[in-house]
């Protein structure tokens, strides 16, 4: 076989091949003011640099999910699962003594009710600075 069997011209495109992915997830984002507090830091000599984060400090929370999908033809329907969490919170969010962890477990708990036996992944970041992402199975 020559080298010229097996060149495709720019304007073609090589014959379709089966796809290889082995998993399929669908993401969506939205944004919720919220106030919360890390109590430790008023007290904790490590955290003299960031006491302030002791009292009640506002953020917008960021949160993007991602939910694992069983089909190509919207399994899960992005606008519809973004105003279904969206319509989990209610007004600012009085989040206490909550980290972007804590908060990405609870929401866990709504979605995996919802949607069970789905791969679930949540970022919540503090006003899309710092944040974390959680994997869940």
């Amino acid at each position: 076989m020559s080298n010229e069997d097996n060149f495709y011209p720019s304007d073609t495109n090589p014959p379709y091949e089966e796809s290889a992915c082995t998993e399929s997830m669908v993401w969506v984002t939205f944004r919720k003011e919220g106030i919360h507090k890390y109590p430790a830091a008023l007290d904790d000599p490590k955290l003299v640099d960031v006491s302030f984060l002791g009292h009640p400090h506002r953020h917008i929370f960021h949160f993007k999910v991602w939910i694992e999908v069983f089909h190509d033809d919207r399994d899960v329907e992005f606008i519809l699962f973004k105003r279904w969490l969206e319509g989990l919170y209610d007004g600012t969010l009085e989040l206490d003594y909550n980290s972007c962890e804590m908060i990405a477990d609870d929401l866990h708990k709504e979605v995996t009710n919802k949607y069970p036996k789905r791969k679930i992944w949540i970022s919540v970041s503090e006003d899309g600075e710092n944040g974390c992402i959680k994997k869940y199975k």
